[in-house]
């Protein structure tokens, strides 16, 4: 076997903690500015939505450069491990500094352009938050690439112990700017901002010391390898970028239902994030352990350790979906909510995790397996008419015509989630996802 249980647990362990450590910088942003009100929760709130696009795009490169060194990792060929490597950074610099631009010279007209109905008081907190971030893309897109190429080689204990300092920054920086500065949804930036330039500069630094993955003199862009990077990067990036673009239309449609379903749909999302962390490692952790099975030739692995992933991830989910539920009062407490919003928290928050806890996994998790494999085509056809048909048309459906507000919305995002499972199990069952493995080392 390419990977012992002992392997596993060496790679999701950190994988785990880091996810921890990234759903805590978020929550720790949100919490924390929670003392300047409500206002400055939900302006930041709903810059994230538009940075999760921007920053997808550019993740999507990092993971288009990580399946193409996990797969010459298969076949043992270190010297285009290194090669890919240089070009990864090529790519997800290159799209990083474009939308860094695009944030900074577009910062208003994007914000009113998508927000334009909310109140000034969120407005001016959005505004703010996004011009401070927007500087922080390059960095974060440097982060990405170096952390996915450890993962890619089978160490994540290095982008976790990055991820710890960080928190750190971030946690230190939020008490310093926004309890003792008063500086709210600026102060929360300006933190954001340091801990991404820190990263970046300690993971480049630390992958240049790394023989396992040992850079290329050359910086000069090459065409065949870049070729291979984008075969898993652009459709990765696209079906990203919709999928956000879907989710901006949403947070649009929430908008209009008021703070209190801005906020209670904010802190949904933040502490939901909890129970998404084991699926989220694991599905990172795929894209080194198909990946590598995949550039080894051996389909048998790659169906084993998916199965055997899989359901690592619905135990976990299932244990932290159970905490959750039981801890959900006392967690909406610490956001110092009106109590109608906590009301409203509480119940999104309720239903989200019962259906994380059902279908998740194999909505997520399992099509970084498709992607590991060069199966992303599928993928991204499956999740971009799964996204418009049921999140978006039934979002607007249930939330807005039929009245049931912010949890509907919720409710035609699982509904997406179904979609997508089902499709993707079927792939996986059918063995058509195996057909595209050659590709990446070969083509």
């Amino acid at each position: 076997m390419l990977f012992t249980d002992q392997d596993l647990k060496k790679l999701i362990g950190p994988l785990v903690i880091e996810q921890i450590l990234s759903v805590t910088i978020g929550m720790a942003d949100t919490i924390m500015v929670a003392s300047c009100g409500e206002a400055s929760v939900s302006g930041i709130s709903l810059v994230d939505s538009i940075s999760v696009l921007l920053v997808g795009l550019f993740g999507a490169m990092a993971s288009g450069g990580a399946v193409v060194a996990a797969q010459y990792m298969g076949k043992k060929d270190k010297e285009m491990v290194g090669r890919a490597s240089n070009q990864l950074f090529l790519a997800v610099g290159g799209v990083a500094l474009v939308f860094m631009v695009i944030a900074l010279a577009g910062n208003q007209f994007l914000l009113n352009l998508i927000y334009g109905g909310i109140e000034a008081d969120v407005m001016e907190a959005a505004r703010i938050y996004f011009y401070i971030t927007a500087v922080s893309y390059p960095f974060l897109g440097i982060y990405n690439g170096g952390a996915a190429l450890f993962r890619a080689v089978g160490n994540a204990k290095v982008s976790m112990q990055v991820a710890v300092v960080a928190n750190l920054i971030n946690v230190a920086g939020n008490a310093l700017l926004i309890y003792g500065f008063q500086m709210g949804a600026a102060g929360a930036a300006i933190s954001t901002l340091a801990a991404r330039v820190v990263c970046a500069v300690v993971i480049f630094a630390l992958l240049k010391k790394n023989k396992e993955i040992p850079l290329g003199k050359s910086w000069k862009p090459d065409g065949r390898i870049l070729k291979k990077i984008l075969y898993i990067g652009v459709p990765n990036g696209l079906e990203n970028s919709i999928f956000q673009i879907g989710k901006l239309m949403v947070s649009s449609l929430i908008a209009g239902f008021g703070t209190a379903s801005i906020t209670a749909n904010a802190i949904v999302g933040n502490v939901g994030n909890f129970q998404l962390i084991p699926g989220n490692a694991i599905g990172m952790a795929m894209i080194t352990v198909i990946g590598q099975c995949v550039g080894a030739g051996d389909v048998k692995q790659a169906e084993y350790y998916n199965r055997k992933l899989i359901k690592t991830a619905y135990l976990y989910m299932i244990v932290l979906g159970i905490g959750l539920i039981v801890l959900a009062r006392p967690v909406c407490s610490l956001y110092q909510l009106s109590e109608a919003t906590t009301r409203l928290t509480i119940t999104v928050l309720l239903y989200n995790c019962i259906c994380c806890m059902l279908v998740h996994p194999l909505a997520f998790a399992q099509a970084n397996s498709l992607r590991a494999a060069g199966d992303v085509k599928f993928t991204m056809v499956v999740s971009i008419a799964s996204m418009w048909t049921c999140r978006i048309v039934l979002a607007y459906l249930m939330g807005g015509y039929m009245g049931l507000g912010v949890l509907g919305v919720w409710i035609a995002m699982t509904i997406d989630w179904c979609v997508r499972a089902f499709f993707f199990t079927t792939r996986i069952r059918s063995g058509k996802w195996t057909a595209h493995m050659n590709v990446i080392t070969n083509g």
